[in-house]
């Protein structure tokens, strides 16, 4: 199956992409991995996204596009694939499906996770970064004994700009502008499948790979 996984920060798109892939024994490709792999490989692609990165400036939408061309032409890609991460905006998700037609196949369905503002602030502003050994702890879904001091290193824990809620609640405006729209376009496809994503993470990929089984995943 070809895949897309689309939700808010905070609603477990990175978890559930593992499990899902390995579910269907497809690549989980996701932007980040792509760019840390074209940087680390310094292909022309990687070199040119540097450029912008370096400059704190964001990586210009053909360079996104033409390293997930590159990746989905790959051969572990030719039976099935789950994007995470891309497309981001309707524009990008218009350019893919273009893509795909070149390639002579389509998306089968994309799988939206689906959680409300108020719950992503709790996952997100409940985590506490240890500044030693880079785990993240939460305030109440896995809590440390100490809430200022790592239980695995001993070092200080901290809670990253990120997830402050006002910079959740910024993540979350960009998103419903940005990539919400993206659940309108791929409904109007028929290809939309909503997944509840609040409560234990098994219990979310169960209620995917249900999902996933009525589409013939």
């Amino acid at each position: 199956m070809r895949l897309v996984l689309v939700g808010p920060p905070g609603a477990g798109k990175g978890t559930q992409a593992e499990f899902i892939a390995a579910h269907l024994a497809v690549p989980k490709i996701s932007t980040g991995d792509i760019f840390r792999a074209n940087v680390s490989q310094r292909t022309e692609l990687g070199i040119e996204a540097k450029r912008y990165m370096d400059a704190g400036e964001l990586v210009p939408d053909e360079i996104t596009i033409n390293m997930v061309r590159d990746r989905l032409a790959e051969p572990d890609a030719g039976d099935g694939f789950l994007l995470d991460g891309f497309p981001r905006t309707v524009p990008q998700a218009a350019t893919l499906d273009k893509m795909l037609v070149d390639m002579g196949t389509s998306l089968d369905l994309v799988l939206e996770l689906v959680v409300d503002d108020d719950e992503v602030i709790r996952r997100l502003s409940g985590r506490r970064t240890c500044r030693g050994c880079g785990k993240i702890w939460h305030v109440e879904f896995d809590p440390p004994t100490d809430d200022a001091v790592c239980d695995r290193c001993g070092s200080e824990l901290f809670q990253r700009d990120d997830d402050k809620p006002e910079t959740i609640a910024r993540r979350l405006e960009e998103y419903a502008n940005k990539t919400a729209p993206l659940v309108d376009y791929y409904g109007a496809q028929g290809k939309l499948v909503g997944i509840d994503a609040t409560g234990p993470v098994e219990d979310v990929t169960v209620r995917a790979i249900d999902a996933l089984r009525s589409y013939g995943g």
